[in-house]
């Protein structure tokens, strides 16, 4: 894991098309601004966990399929 200390205005920078911009901070809080390409999906972590179990869910109570001629 890279540890980076920034200040409000600073980024960072991801490979060449995402960056990172620190917007503001206050007290524990930290506001942070990224700019990625359209096929980057960006979400906070707890949103992509959320997304992996509605699909992992979806997945199970999928009917089966089976091939034609079988």
């Amino acid at each position: 894991m890279l540890v980076l200390t920034r200040r409000q205005g600073q980024r960072i920078r991801i490979n060449d098309d995402i960056h990172v911009v620190v917007l503001d901070s206050r007290g524990d809080r930290v506001r942070l601004g990224i700019v990625a390409p359209d096929h980057v999906v960006v979400h906070r972590e707890e949103v992509h966990c959320r997304i992996a179990l509605e699909r992992a869910s979806a997945l199970c109570h999928r009917s089966p399929t089976y091939a034609k001629g079988a």
